[in-house]
């Protein structure tokens, strides 16, 4: 069987479709896979990494403004969509895809309205409990629409088509036990890791706070520290700290732009600090990972917070808001916490309660059934 999958934007974007293709082929070794993705955006190189080909269409996004600026860019973006539309219809008709399946990003739109246009089976995948606004242009044109949470069908008109799946993991997250990721990694197994993520694009808040608190790690903190800045804010915190970077070894940190090895590092960490997106959560929940959630103010309809107190009240997550804390009380934060074995056994425990394992494995029996 062919597939092609297309997503963009963002690692939450491009995780889950990497999630399906990965099964589809450990199901039918036989399977030929294609991305498509938008030009100079990160799946360009997240894709190729996993061993897919992917092809890039020209795209760009909608801005929720009025102003001559916006207008001349959404007039643009519109030209864009017929012609990346056009684009996507010859790719498919030249593949010859059995499904065509979208996991989020503004590059769906023209690749699955090109597929629907075509008749070819489709499928839109939506980790966030509020649809964005791809997904919503999409939801009465494509055969399926899966959601991540059940509480997702109020959003749509048509409830006949929304089939809850819950978001998929890639099996990469079952490779490593918490002993072999600390081994790979270069840790000792009784000492103790924290990750700091803020989203593959990286958090401008965030990253300041941790700017701040780096310099607070001596060695003697208990824990080593890996800090992920993402591509946008990468060059501005290594040039801030550059006068303590040849000191991280010894402070117990480390700083890289994007963590590649994510399931290696999850399976490892003690503890981990990011934002609250749908896809992050899975991850966590499957990995069953104590976290310090501090979701994104800008997103619609402030869904990351709704999506972290869900963690929160089941008492798998403690969730701080941007503004209500500073570097020093984040810091006495993670040690607290760190401090206390049987809190993060309990917290551990709900998030692998809070786990949809088979969410990978349920899209693609409902692809499969759609095909046939």
């Amino acid at each position: 069987m062919k597939f092609i999958f297309t997503c963009g934007g963002t690692a939450g974007h491009i995780n889950p479709a990497i999630a399906v293709a990965g099964r589809l082929k450990e199901l039918m070794p036989d399977t030929e896979v294609l991305f498509i993705g938008a030009n100079n955006k990160m799946e360009m190189e997240l894709v190729p990494r996993e061993g897919y080909e992917i092809k890039g269409l020209t795209v760009s996004n909608l801005r929720r403004s009025l102003s001559p600026k916006a207008i001349i860019h959404n007039i643009n973006s519109v030209k864009n969509v017929i012609t990346s539309r056009m684009e996507a219809k010859r790719i498919i008709k030249q593949f010859k895809p059995d499904a065509v399946i979208g996991t989020g990003g503004y590059v769906c739109y023209p690749v699955l309205k090109a597929a629907a246009d075509l008749g070819i089976p489709t499928l839109v995948h939506e980790s966030n409990a509020v649809p964005g606004l791809t997904t919503k242009m999409l939801a009465d044109k494509v055969d399926r629409v899966l959601v991540g949470f059940e509480e997702s069908r109020q959003h749509y008109n048509h409830p006949d088509k929304v089939e809850v799946t819950g978001t998929p993991v890639r099996g990469a997250f079952d490779r490593f036990t918490k002993a072999e990721a600390k081994a790979k990694l270069g840790l000792k197994p009784d000492e103790k890791l924290v990750v700091s993520v803020w989203g593959s694009l990286g958090a401008q808040h965030m990253n300041d706070t941790m700017q701040q608190l780096i310099p607070m790690l001596d060695g003697k903190q208990g824990f080593r520290f890996l800090h992920a800045a993402g591509s946008r804010y990468y060059k501005g915190i290594t040039e801030a700290l550059a006068d303590k970077a040849d000191q991280f070894e010894a402070m117990g940190v480390e700083v890289r732009e994007y963590i590649y090895d994510m399931p290696c590092v999850m399976a490892a960490a003690d503890l981990i600090l990011c934002r609250a997106g749908a896809s992050t959560i899975s991850e966590l929940c499957y990995m069953a990972k104590p976290v310090i959630m501090v979701p994104s103010p800008n997103v619609t309809n402030g869904h990351q917070e709704k999506n972290a107190r869900v963690l929160e009240r089941a008492g798998g997550a403690k969730v701080l808001l941007e503004g209500e804390f500073d570097a020093a009380s984040l810091l006495e934060e993670i040690k607290s916490l760190l401090c206390d074995e049987d809190k993060l056994s309990a917290m551990s425990e709900v998030m692998a309660a809070l786990a949809v394992r088979e969410a990978t494995d349920r899209i693609c029996d409902i692809t499969l059934s759609l095909i046939n």
